[in-house]
């Protein structure tokens, strides 16, 4: 009689909401007739880096992960399945988009479609060994049901240029200061998935640089004014979103022996830095009121998390949310009128 393994239990995933990572669509008319002679030989290069495929034999699990995880429990063990979930949908998002991008440009835009067909398979990669994970928890998720369920937004192309640059350059950041800090502490390294992070967060980065090449292929998104206040935006939602979700969180950074509040400003400012290479403007993070805005918008961001957990009638939660909203709305407008630095302008200088 052969013995199996019980199958993981189907997780329903966690409830939609502004801070969940998204399932997008976008105009593939406008993506197929993009002009890239700007950027050719660049995408060209990365096309050719990725058919290599560097890291086609790096998500492999081997024998470590054969063991039972149940030393992992409480708070601990709920906010690391959390952070597995999200990071998996967050994967699985742009799978779905590059795939259909890929499936839509074929025969209009072959260079591109090729492109985006390549990121789609380490998405896929990424989102595969992260549910795996979850299988250690006897967990896992129904990634097809979620792709029938999931609430799809739609953003113009220039709009998925701006964001899926950020995305994947703040991924980088998260995966290698992770991955650094457990280097110098490996007593903190409580799952074999952290040592994969650094050659993970190197897709992270690839696919960064290939949205910063079509980002500067179009000069409409970086030339004039109406591209630097679209940059602010972009970069200030990126970065909000990381902080309000960082400090809902903070118990897994914690369990990494991580500060979430220092993490979070690290992440932020690297991000920001590098983003600088690609977008006109940067934000000014080293501005004094920068970061205690958006630490205000992640404390009413707990309080209203509070709020709807508790057993009070949901017109009454909405009552006690509103002023915390407008709150959050506010300290981001703070944020956004706080003068950006010229990236353009520094783009020749030696930093």
């Amino acid at each position: 009689m052969v013995n199996t393994l019980p199958k993981p239990e189907i997780k329903t995933p966690s409830k939609e909401t502004v801070l969940t990572p998204r399932f997008y669509t976008t105009d593939f008319e406008t993506a197929a007739n993009l002009d890239l002679s700007a950027q050719e030989t660049e995408l060209k290069a990365m096309l050719a880096e990725m058919r290599t495929d560097y890291n086609r034999h790096h998500f492999v699990r081997d024998e470590v992960f054969n063991q039972s995880w149940e030393q992992i429990e409480g708070e601990a063990r709920q906010a690391f399945i959390e952070y597995l979930e999200r990071s998996c949908i967050s994967e699985f998002s742009g799978f779905l988009l590059f795939k259909e991008l890929s499936r839509k440009l074929k025969n209009r835009s072959p260079l591109l479609a090729e492109i985006f067909q390549l990121m789609a398979r380490d998405e896929a990669r990424h989102a595969g060994f992260l549910n795996k994970a979850m299988g250690d928890f006897k967990l896992s998720l129904d990634l097809g049901a979620v792709t029938k369920t999931r609430t799809y937004t739609f953003f113009p192309i220039e709009w998925v240029l701006y964001t899926v640059y950020l995305s994947e350059k703040i991924g980088y950041w998260r995966y290698i200061i992770i991955y650094r800090h457990l280097e110098k502490h490996p007593e903190n390294q409580f799952y074999p998935i952290f040592d994969y992070f650094e050659s993970w967060c190197q897709d992270e980065n690839r696919h960064g640089d290939i949205f910063k090449a079509l980002l500067r292929s179009q000069p409409q998104l970086w030339n004039n004014w109406k591209a630097r206040l679209w940059s602010r935006f972009f970069l200030l939602s990126v970065f909000a979103t990381h902080t309000l979700t960082v400090h809902e969180r903070a118990g897994f950074y914690t369990s990494l022996g991580l500060d979430a509040t220092e993490f979070d400003r690290e992440v932020v400012r690297n991000t920001n830095e590098t983003a600088g290479r690609a977008f006109p403007v940067m934000l000014n993070t080293e501005h004094p009121k920068f970061f205690p805005y958006l630490q205000r918008c992640a404390d009413h961001n707990m309080k209203i998390a509070e709020i709807e957990s508790s057993s009070v009638p949901k017109v009454v939660k909405l009552i006690r949310k509103l002023p915390l909203i407008a709150a959050i709305v506010w300290n981001l407008l703070l944020v956004y009128l706080i003068k950006p630095i010229d990236a353009e302008a520094l783009r020749e200088t030696v930093r």
